[in-house]
């Protein structure tokens, strides 16, 4: 199903017309880091070619050096990988979407290892907006749902709360959107 693009002109102009803050306590980046308020909006995709890993009861989910990055002010990066990387053999279609006022429509699907299920744990953009064609078909996955996922073999945190999806490497600095008191960042 296609968005309505009547709907996302209405989202970005709510979005734009939101009064946004930037926190008082924004931390400074040292040597070799990143600080997600240098990020821009709207968000913008970069290729990388960093290893990435994901892993959920005791198997590695999805694995790759070829991914896409996707990097917008305030939260940390959302990874997403190409689909033949991604063991999808274990995936659910979940009935669950979502709309970006920037990407489109998500499609989500749960993750089911055994007698294990990680719900709507992973999310894609089969049909994204202009701007997004280089994460089609790729898939994300949700940090605080899985058991494992790392860059460089490093394992990250989860963004806090529950909407967002980015992954916390020691490299980034913040503070980061989805903790309490961030809704006008």
């Amino acid at each position: 199903m296609a968005p309505d693009p009547v709907e996302i002109e209405r989202e970005r102009r709510r979005w734009r017309a939101l009064p946004r803050e930037r926190p008082a306590r924004i931390q400074r980046p040292g040597p070799g880091q990143e600080s997600v308020w240098d990020y821009p909006r709207p968000p913008r995709v970069e290729g990388i070619v960093r290893r990435l890993r994901v892993e959920l009861g005791g198997r590695v989910l999805a694995e790759t050096v070829r991914a896409w990055r996707v990097i917008e002010t305030s939260s940390p990066p959302v990874y997403y990988f190409p689909p033949a990387d991604v063991r999808t053999e274990f995936l659910e279609p979940s009935p669950r979407s979502s709309l970006c006022e920037w990407k489109g429509l998500a499609r989500y699907w749960s993750v089911r290892i055994g007698d294990r299920l990680a719900a709507d744990a992973v999310w894609g953009y089969p049909e994204p907006d202009p701007g997004y064609d280089a994460i089609r078909d790729h898939l994300a996955f949700f940090p605080g749902r899985m058991d494992v996922c790392s860059v460089d073999g490093e394992p990250v945190l989860a963004q806090p709360g529950e909407y967002y999806g980015g992954w916390i490497s020691a490299e980034l600095v913040g503070p980061f959107k989805g903790e309490p008191g961030s809704e006008t960042w």
